[in-house]
């Protein structure tokens, strides 16, 4: 593989960034940045105590100029004093004079192509756990039901999940009372730890029973029994199978929806009217059939978040003196100390103070071989303690734990609607009122025009009517999309909605932060080299310039030092100068450490070291000068390992489709070089100063890539914004991380990154099948209506059989392996 430098600074300043203290300075302009943006909201608090905030999460946002349309969208609302919108991290503050102005806030985001949900709500609000719900029609149709509701505030209900989150002024039971009315089944969630799983063995019951009774029919039509009894039977399994459907199909059209059960309901109706007896019970029978099957393969695509839910223990032994208590974990607060005997999980988060294990992280981070842990190491609630008892403090309570935080991070991406979900939505909105209006005009216009008789063409209706819903279409994309995420959350990956998954399916480039990312992150001190004095006296100055630094680079040369039993000397005036190094004022003179183009600019001579620095950069080390304005003291060369699995996850990587990686780096043209062909990449860009990674990915979108950036969520922020899509690596017990990268790579390596790709392609094969699947069906339907060839339970069958399929090859990407 040929490596290929890209430098985009091949005339500009060298920088080796050793003594740079870029992370802090990034965190320094990250917290300034946060504190500008909330900055008018809190004077405003501050300036009248009177007012009012709320937050809140926003969804569907793609820029930063989405930000703004909604600031001066929702400024115009009535009493409402401030709004200030954060792109990055999608929550919105809102100051108001009274707490009635926040009700319309919600209503005026879906106006401008958005939505939004309260983080610190007012009023009654809700979670349940829906059952019963085959499609997303059914959910709109649960909306508009409680909309009509005059203590039902706002309600959002989501297919997907099978969640409903609403707000609501009367009680729990008078809500679950509404939606069991509209045929569905309402709970709230028992505990954190597991949801309740719908369980209909009556519903089941009846459907056989229907089932048994429409073939004693069919049986008895070809016998002498009376046709008249026949019928009966059938009208029986109409009614047993077709009660909650018509029910539902009631409080449907009262609420003005137009979904299946309407369709379903009006078709079998019509058949009984013209006789078609056994027609009807056929189609209410084998819809009641199509729904249980696929709401019972559904089930299998929540319970990838169940499973989640589960992995964290409900209880955990808590030392109290010399004793153990058992306690549930939401009793449990930070500074408690907890007992986790071998083979158990932990139940929280904490920090080892006792004892040595390995640690079963695969919960959390996907990673197969287990970690060793021992005291003060972080363990995460949820792995599984080996060997060896562990005492550890608690560090965060249960709902702050990461797996907490993976469970609603996942749940809330499971939410979010994909660009072609939104789409087939749209479509589904406006195709099935205009078959709904084709099926009539069916039933009447052409025996009007005595082209055949009423009852012929009110049949050719009823079917219109039956293929009239998209079922299979609208199902099509939500399944795969909750089935990919799912997946990738019980791997260790965290993908932050549909959109990032869809994404990730059509990236063509890949761009690496090198330190920390590529390699350990962790270089080490490998030569010296002193001109004047002892390795001790170098050593020992390079420790107090390098001491107040938090990058790697000066972190391992304090690190080498205190090893070494170096003291520091007494230093002041510490500077940072940005992309060359620090400097210090040591006993009266002002010291510097940097590399080479720092004393360049002091205009140092450099003649002694030159020979030796070149040396050194050409085998891929970085080195770091000290020195004063008037002499070179010595040299520390610096080296970083690539990661073991850098490179294989690389070939990997090409395998998976992606057609170019790349390497971004503030380190010299031979450090760069030797490093990319380690690591196999394709392509690499030296010497930059980390705003010119920014530069690197916008020349990679330039050449037509579709490019991903993968970084540590922190220092590469700037880069992560600029890409595609944004991917944070190592991002258990990192907080930032999780939050304002679009996927996070749990472990700290890039081990599960080729498995994100070729999943996220995978699923948008599998979306494009269904799609056309569902098309296909749909049409065929339609172009079989005319000549005769279809009956009305072909056209159920249709219908709920094509819906089964499109599940049951969305839920494949449950069990999709690399």
């Amino acid at each position: 593989m040929t490596n290929q430098c890209c430098n985009s600074h091949k005339n500009s300043e060298k920088t080796c960034c050793s003594s740079t203290v870029q992370s802090s300075t990034k965190q320094e302009k990250s917290s300034c940045c946060n504190h500008n943006e909330q900055q008018t909201v809190s004077t405003i608090l501050n300036s009248n105590p009177s007012v009012e905030t709320m937050s809140y999460r926003v969804h569907s946002m793609d820029c930063a100029a989405c930000a703004l349309t909604i600031e001066k969208g929702l400024s115009k609302l009535k009493d409402i004093d401030e709004v200030k919108v954060n792109f990055s991290t999608a929550k919105m503050q809102v100051a108001a004079s009274n707490a009635d102005a926040f009700l319309p806030i919600e209503t005026e985001i879906q106006k401008l192509g958005y939505s939004a949900e309260p983080l610190n709500s007012r009023g009654n609000f809700k979670t349940y756990e829906i059952a019963g719900m085959d499609c997303s029609s059914c959910a709109k149709s649960i909306e508009n039901h409680l909309n009509t509701n005059p203590a039902v505030k706002s309600v959002s209900v989501n297919f997907s999940t099978g969640k409903m989150k609403i707000e609501h002024s009367n009680t729990a039971e008078d809500i679950i009372a509404e939606v069991s009315k509209i045929g569905y089944k309402a709970s709230l969630p028992v505990n954190k730890q597991s949801s309740p799983k719908a369980k209909n063995k009556n519903g089941n019951a009846l459907v056989m029973l229907s089932g048994a009774l429409i073939a004693l029919g069919f049986i008895g039509s070809f016998s002498d029994i009376s046709p008249l009894l026949s019928t009966i039977l059938y009208a029986i399994a109409m009614v047993i199978s077709g009660y909650k459907p018509a029910r539902s199909a009631f409080y449907a059209i009262k609420s003005r929806s137009l979904d299946m059960n309407v369709l379903m309901s009006t078709a079998a109706i019509g058949a009984a009217l013209i006789g078609e007896w056994l027609e009807g019970a056929t189609v209410v029978w084998l819809f009641a059939i199509g729904n249980y099957l696929q709401t019972k393969s559904i089930e299998r695509t929540r319970d990838s978040i169940r499973n989640l839910m589960d992995l964290a223990p409900p209880e955990a032994w808590v030392k109290v003196d010399s004793d153990l208590i058992k306690k549930s974990v939401e009793e449990i607060n930070i500074g408690d100390i907890i007992v986790v005997k071998p083979g158990e999980k932990i139940p929280l988060d904490g920090e080892i103070i006792l004892g040595e294990s390995s640690v079963n992280q695969a919960p959390i981070t996907g990673e197969s071989i287990p970690v060793d842990k021992s005291i003060g190491d972080s363990v995460y609630a949820g792995t599984i303690n080996e060997h060896g008892s562990l005492d550890i403090k608690v560090t965060k309570l249960v709902e702050d734990t990461t797996i907490s935080k993976i469970i609603n991070l996942v749940e809330e991406a499971q939410e979010q609607k994909a660009p072609t979900e939104a789409f087939v939505d749209k479509f589904a909105k406006i195709y099935t009122p205009i078959v709904f209006i084709l099926a009539l005009v069916m039933m009447v216009l052409p025996p009007l025009f005595r082209f055949g008789t009423w009852g012929e063409w009110f049949y050719k209706g009823l079917e219109l009517l039956v293929v009239a819903c998209p079922c299979a279409l609208v199902i099509s994309t939500p399944v795969a999309i909750v089935s990919a995420i799912g997946n990738a959350a019980k791997n260790g990956v965290l993908i932050k909605g549909g959109t990032f998954l869809e994404k990730a399916g059509t990236i063509t480039a890949i761009a690496f932060d090198k330190t920390g990312t590529l390699t350990e992150g962790k270089p080490k001190v490998s030569d010296t080299k002193t001109l004047t004095g002892s390795e001790g006296e170098l050593l020992s100055i390079a420790l107090t310039l390098e001491d107040h630094s938090t990058h790697p680079i000066a972190k391992s040369i304090v690190g080498y030092a205190n090893k070494k039993g170096i003291p520091p000397k007494h230093g002041e005036l510490f500077k940072n100068i940005v992309g060359k190094g620090v400097q210090a004022t040591i006993e009266g003179e002002i010291y510097y450490a940097g590399n080479p183009k720092l004393f360049e600019e002091l205009h140092i001579s450099l003649a002694e070291v030159k020979k030796y620095v070149q040396d050194i950069q050409s085998k891929g080390k970085t080195v770091v000068i000290i020195g004063t304005k008037h002499s070179i003291i010595g040299v520390i060369a610096v080296s970083d390992t690539i990661r073991e699995t850098s490179a294989s996850a690389l070939n990997a990587l090409e395998q998976s489709g992606v057609q170019q990686t790349v390497m971004l780096t503030g380190d010299n043209e031979g450090t760069a070089k030797l490093i990319a062909s380690e690591a196999n990449v394709h392509r690499y860009f030296a010497e930059l100063l980390p705003e010119d990674k920014v530069d690197a990915i916008k020349k990679l979108q330039n050449e037509g890539h579709h490019v991903a950036m993968v970084g540590d969520g922190i220092n590469d922020a700037p880069a992560l914004a600029t890409a595609d899509l944004g991917i944070a690596m190592g991002g258990a017990g990192t907080d930032t991380a999780m939050e304002t990268a679009d996927i996070v790579l749990m472990a700290d390596n890039l081990d599960k990154l080729p498995h994100t790709m070729k999943l996220s392609r995978k699923a948008l094969t599998i979306i494009k099948q269904n799609i056309w699947f569902s098309i296909i069906i749909k049409a065929a339907a339609l172009v079989l209506i005319f000549p005769g060839f279809l009956t009305l339970w072909m056209a159920v069958l249709s219908d709920t059989g094509a819906a089964l399929i499109v599940i049951l090859n969305s839920i494949r990407l449950l069990k999709f392996k690399e």
